[in-house]
């Protein structure tokens, strides 16, 4: 497939762990890492689909929970494997979000897909690797699902990089909806929130929180990298007050879908 070639190429050659420990990016993760607190309690399994490098299945693992994680990525696994330490429980296996096969229905209680969804073009893939999700969690159990979002995608590639109107031009930008319109050689594809709602439509899910997990961050990375330690921490604060407004998360670069299936 095209886009596991694009995907490989991509992330053979990016330091995802780099993005999530500087400190813009450490405002993505601990977001996240505080939703899933949340919901952890003692004795749970938890699934990580599509785990990258293992930053959150292994600080998931530190804490005494058993995680099974699969990645499509041959690269960002063995560097997952290489952290993997005496004190971690994890699983970690080679494959695919839309095919679960290897996990039995009602297995996991929290499942975590925080990439995938990505880099699925076709809104059936979007639908199987979603699907799947759901399957192998518990009844009751919790699923969170990561989006890139489309506003973000316009502001910073498009107006603040120059790319506007060649994007535009080439067909990528709706000229008129201003919505950009991804293809596996883009690699990733962005989501409104309407497109989303309607992706949720046909599950018997009830939704609990949905997340901008960097809101205005990436916006202005080089204003937090300078932030002392003080500044930041209130802007974590600031941050926590207002990433589930809903009219700011359309401007996030990753949004966060939180539910429980019924």
């Amino acid at each position: 497939m095209d886009e596991e070639k694009y995907i490989a190429e991509y992330y053979n050659n990016y330091d995802e762990d780099g993005r999530l420990t500087s400190k813009y990016g450490q405002i993505e993760f601990i977001t996240t890492m505080n939703y899933i607190n949340r919901f952890l309690k003692k004795g749970m399994r938890v699934l990580e689909v599509g785990s990258g490098t293992g930053r959150y299945s292994l600080e998931i693992a530190e804490k005494g929970f058993q995680v099974d994680a699969i990645e499509l990525i041959e690269h960002n696994i063995e560097i997952f494997k290489s952290k993997i330490t005496e004190n971690c429980n994890i699983d970690v296996r080679q494959g695919n979000a839309i095919d679960l096969s290897c996990y039995n229905d009602e297995t996991f209680d929290i499942t975590l897909v925080l990439g995938p969804l990505y880099h699925l073009f076709d809104n059936n893939a979007k639908k199987q690797a979603i699907s799947e999700a759901i399957r192998v969690t518990k009844k009751g159990g919790i699923v969170f699902i990561s989006y890139c979002m489309n506003e973000a995608t316009i502001i910073n590639w498009g107006f603040q990089k120059g790319n506007i109107l060649d994007g535009i031009k080439d067909g990528i930008i709706n000229k008129d909806t201003f919505k950009c319109l991804s293809n596996p050689s883009l690699l990733f594809v962005v989501h409104r929130k309407e497109e989303i709602d309607e992706l949720m439509e046909e599950y018997d899910v009830k939704r609990l929180h949905f997340v901008a997990t960097d809101l205005f961050t990436n916006h202005m990375r080089k204003t937090i990298n300078d932030m002392n330690e003080e500044v930041f921490q209130t802007y974590l604060e600031y941050h926590f007050s207002v990433c589930e407004r809903a009219d700011l998360i359309g401007i996030t670069h990753h949004s966060l879908d939180i539910f429980r299936k019924m």
